[in-house]
């Protein structure tokens, strides 16, 4: 069986004067897993350990199937309370104003981020799964698909992921989505989550995605949605247990005559505990007997070295005293505050018997605490859950009463509500709930993403370089070997070369001009690039090599060895481009970050720089609009990518291409193109020609490369096994 490396920030276990397993949310989803794979754990113990006690950690470690990464005093404070809790967190629950950010921090975090890498690699075996969770690891699955692309990787958020707009405040954000897209799958709470990192992705780094992965670099990162659940199999039979029932029988004794408001939070800012406080003391302000309402707070300590934190500590407690000054009797107080952990038992009997959970954050991945308490209702005494609706658990529980968080009115109508439901209303609304959170719990979760991890990951070790009935390169190289003298047409920008943002920047790589100066020195063979673009620009990269250059579609051309260019000739009208330039001016200032460019042959409108959703709309305005314009006008219109394009219907690749057909030298031509301009290469029927497709969407191409990074590598392999391609000094 194949292991499962399972990579938190923090491992399982508690470090006092003796080393216990803790339990968690994780820990209990981990169960799910149980017969898939055999677990291992790579997690910081969660404290600095002394050099002197590590070797007794270790074998506790070994004992229990974990393995420990031992940060110091400067990890813990640079990359766990700094860049993780202090930087990343408050942007990914919205909270920007929150954010710090240090340059020592993002050192820190790279720095530790490669000590988990390294931990996970000493361990990783063939084939082996590897789950990374939470934004404290988002550089991890990058840094281990770079050592070990064999590792199936999956990474699952447990955050919220913000709207770009907000997660574009943090000054990595390139590198951290670049991390995330190492995995092979991706896991978020909800839809909206998922929604967002495609947004995100798209605007950043310029990767368009299907609602279900993310083509990038010849391979899919998947995303999908998976809601975590709760262990219900330990609630349910908590609320069996003889200890459970004892303090619930002491806690209805103590608030007898009372109805109970249960509040259970870290004490986090994320949880929106001034406003909830602030919504109570709204709420008693119109109460007809105080006496009767306890509001009991459980806020658990979290991240007492961050700033933030103490002050929020000290808003809390001053509150609380302010508001049960205000509205305390002899008789009651209505807050009861612990600011501390209580045990599980303790836990359950407080939410077995409230008569209302109130669950208010601002901003949560999921809550569990909602889901818990629904966990731990019966039905002949079930309670109101009054639920935020920017909590990842409102997608789910959707009967609970929703409020807005942000709307203290309407948190304190909704506790008016949820005390004067009547029993057969709470039942209904809770049995509904109920199911779901015992039925998709944690192991549910678990499982169903490990499942899939491992389906994915078969799923993408098919070849990229794939057609009906073989491989690409046997078959062309089988071709090309019985040829005496060859063709190449290939384009440059989409095809050999990744777009970017403005054309300018489209140079050549070190790697492309090492195959464009092979192919310019292969003896028998003829070799073209072709452009959209200017012939300066062809002529800047590609001049010294000598060989053949295509610009402008074909309107303007040089041959192998040649240094004069040619064009179409004198016949081609473009006296409709005065005339079309005039909507496209218009579109352009219309549309910001769009462009035009004149050629001599075309106009194009650029809208890459623009914001994509707004771009894309834009441009079918614009496409409207010139397909009215065309009426027996000898022109074409070109969609590409981020361009549209209005050329002469007597300029083509496709006409440019025929001109080396013409000459009849060659015995086979590969062309290749991704975007509909080459189309008119790929429908030329001639049994010479081997076309190839880059990218997705429909072709009359014979065949398909993924991406500009396939192509390079299948022409390698051409040069490797075609004896035509030897050198003309070889």
């Amino acid at each position: 069986m194949s292991h499962l490396i399972n990579v938190s920030n923090r491992l399982p276990i508690t470090i006092g004067e003796t080393i216990e397993q803790s339990s968690g949310g994780l820990v209990s989803a981990m169960e799910g897993t149980v017969g898939l794979a055999d677990l291992r754990w790579v997690g910081w113990p969660g404290k600095v350990v002394d050099p002197q006690r590590q070797a007794e950690v270790d074998q506790y470690c070994q004992q229990h199937g974990l393995r420990p990464v031992y940060l110091d005093d400067d990890d813990v404070s640079g990359y766990y309370d700094g860049f993780s809790n202090s930087s990343l967190w408050p942007v990914l629950h919205y909270m920007s104003n929150y954010m710090h950010y240090e340059e020592e921090w993002w050192e820190a975090y790279q720095r530790c981020n490669r000590l988990f890498a390294d931990r996970v690699l000493e361990i990783a075996d063939n084939d082996d799964a590897v789950w990374i969770h939470d934004y404290h690891l988002m550089l991890l699955p990058q840094m281990l698909r770079e050592a070990r692309p064999d590792l199936r990787i999956g990474f699952f958020l447990h955050t919220p992921f913000p709207s770009f707009e907000v997660f574009r405040c943090q000054p990595h954000r390139e590198e951290l989505l670049s991390g995330l897209l190492g995995a092979d799958q991706i896991g978020f709470h909800t839809f909206g989550y998922l929604r967002h990192f495609r947004s995100t992705v798209l605007r950043l780094l310029g990767l368009e995605s299907e609602m279900t992965y993310i083509p990038h670099n010849d391979r899919r990162t998947h995303i999908g949605v998976y809601p975590i659940g709760i262990n219900s199999v330990k609630f349910q039979q908590q609320l069996q247990d003889d200890e459970f029932k004892r303090l619930r029988q002491s806690y209805q004794q103590v608030y007898e005559g009372k109805q109970i408001v249960l509040n259970v939070e870290r004490l986090d800012y994320t949880k929106g505990l001034s406003r909830r406080l602030q919504a109570i003391d709204l709420f008693l302000e119109s109460c007809e007997d105080k006496r009767k309402i306890v509001f009991i707070f459980v806020c658990v300590p979290s991240r007492d070295e961050v700033p933030e934190y103490q002050t929020l500590t000290e808003t809390i407690e001053g509150l609380v005293g302010q508001i049960n000054g205000r509205h305390g009797t002899i008789e009651n107080t209505p807050i009861h505050f612990m600011h501390q952990s209580v045990s599980f038992q303790q836990l359950c009997a407080l939410y077995s018997m409230a008569d209302v959970m109130l669950v208010t954050p601002l901003r949560d991945g999921m809550n569990l605490v909602a889901k818990e308490y629904v966990a731990c209702q019966q039905e002949d005494s079930a309670g109101v859950l009054i639920l935020s609706e920017l909590s990842g658990a409102a997608e789910e529980l959707f009967s609970a009463l929703m409020v807005n968080p942000f709307d203290l009115p309407q948190i304190a109508q909704r506790l008016r509500e949820a005390l004067s439901l009547d029993q057969r209303e709470r039942s209904r609304r809770m049995q509904q709930m109920r199911h779901r959170v015992i039925d998709f719990d944690a192991r549910y979760w678990a499982k169903s993403f490990i499942t899939e991890l491992r389906s994915k990951k078969e799923a993408a070790a098919v070849t990229d370089l794939v057609e009906t009935g073989g491989r690409i390169a046997d078959e062309i190289a089988g071709r090309l070997s019985q040829a005496t003298r060859l063709g190449f047409f290939l384009d440059y920008e989409g095809t050999l070369r990744n777009f970017e943002e403005s054309p300018e920047n489209s140079a050549p790589t070190a790697e492309i001009l090492q195959l464009v100066e092979r192919l310019a020195n292969c003896e028998s063979t003829d070799a073209y690039i072709v452009s959209g673009g200017p012939r300066q620009n062809l002529e800047n990269w590609f001049g010294a090599t000598g060989i053949g250059l295509v610009a402008e579609h074909g309107y303007t051309w040089r041959r192998p060895g040649s240094n004069e260019w040619e064009t179409v000739g004198e016949t081609v009208d473009l006296d409709w481009k005065q005339r079309f330039m005039q909507v496209f001016r218009h579109f352009e200032g219309t549309t910001p970050g769009a462009m035009v460019e004149e050629k001599r042959s075309s106009l194009v409108w650029h809208y890459r720089r623009s914001d994509p959703e707004f771009g894309q709309w834009k441009s079918q305005a614009l496409l409207g609009e010139l397909h009215e314009m065309t009426s027996n006008l000898p022109v074409e219109i070109h969609h590409g990518h981020k361009i549209i394009e209005a050329i002469s219907v007597h300029v083509n690749k496709g006409a440019a291409l025929k001109r080396l057909l013409l000459s009849g030298q060659h015995d086979a031509i590969v062309c290749a193109g991704d975007d509909i301009t080459d189309e008119t290469m790929f429908r030329i029927e001639d049994p010479r020609i081997i076309s190839i497709h880059i990218g997705r969407g429909n072709t009359h191409a014979r065949y398909r490369a993924r991406s500009p990074k396939a192509l390079l590598t299948l022409l390698e392999s051409i040069f490797k096994s075609t004896t035509q391609c030897r050198t003309k000094q070889g």
